[in-house]
């Protein structure tokens, strides 16, 4: 595995490597990596003929009161399992690089970063869409994969390589999960043993909305009580958003008549868990 850290040697690596006709992956991080990371690197490569994973923890998606310090940072353990799963390129460049003291861009998507994360994490979107679009004219890939579990990211990256007609597919991950049904995260390592098992109200509680859906309830409302009934039910939850929403433009709807997504946030202790789960189809039709 080829370790990259300037920028322009990444540029030129990878004009090489299509001049010589081969496509490009490309799975961007912010290390600290886990099975779900691993998941979109081996997605990758059976797409492309070389993958790039990039670490880089990225300054501008952290708001001021946000854990950008105690993000955990683990190059060390991070190259060696890249190494193990052939991974062709570690792109890891420096924040001095990526941000020099005159940068003053930035890339808004704005409808569907609205609500949500967006609200609670202003700027957050803004800072994603920018590291990932200077990424992608750093990087060249022709596919990019990205998980599920930060599902309005991935709306948010969707519209703007759609909106700017970048020549870039991108590809999503289904969210990988503990054998407890925790969605795997960076974050998860702060937890104590006794946060974990209150974690556990998170995907419990989406197992809760899908089962009122699989009944053949439609209504949203009656769907979030039965889903706060049960939160009150089960334990403490510090539930910043509970909201089950269109899938396709993450619009608010009062009623599933086609795919929907519900969507949490939550902290647990000092550490804040998103999660989600689909309900429903493209063809979802209304009771």
């Amino acid at each position: 595995m080829k370790i990259i850290k300037k920028i322009e040697e990444m540029r030129s690596w990878s004009g090489e490597q299509c001049g010589k006709g081969l496509t490009i992956g490309f799975v961007p991080t912010m290390g600290a990596l886990h099975r779900g990371h691993l998941a979109l690197v081996k997605l990758s490569q059976s797409k492309t003929d070389i993958t790039v994973v990039s670490i880089f923890v990225n300054p501008t998606q952290f708001g001021p009161q946000e854990d950008f310090n105690a993000y955990p940072r683990q190059f060390e353990s991070d190259s060696e399992k890249l190494q193990k799963e052939n991974v062709d390129v570690l792109f890891a460049p420096t924040t001095d690089d990526m941000y020099g003291s005159e940068f003053q861009t930035s890339i808004s998507v704005k409808e569907v970063s609205k609500g949500l994360c967006g609200e609670f994490r202003p700027g957050h979107f803004q800072g994603v869409a920018t590291v990932v679009l200077k990424l992608f004219n750093i990087v060249r890939p022709q596919v990019a994969v990205f998980g599920e579990k930060d599902y309005q990211q991935l709306l948010v990256i969707k519209h703007m390589v759609g909106d700017l007609n970048l020549d870039v597919n991108i590809v999503s991950h289904p969210i990988v999960r503990d054998s407890d049904g925790l969605a795997l995260s960076s974050r998860n390592v702060r937890l104590s043993q006794e946060e974990k098992k209150e974690a556990l109200i998170i995907p419990a509680t989406l197992a809760r909305a899908q089962e009122f859906f699989n009944k053949g309830e439609r209504e949203i409302a009656k769907i979030l009580t039965a889903c706060a009934e049960f939160i009150d039910r089960e334990g403490s939850l510090n539930l910043q958003y509970l909201e089950i929403r269109d899938a396709l433009t993450l619009k608010s709807i009062s009623k599933i008549e086609r795919k929907a997504v519900v969507l949490l946030a939550a902290h647990v202790g000092n550490v804040r868990l998103i999660d989600n789960c689909i309900l429903g189809s493209d063809h979802e039709t209304s009771n």
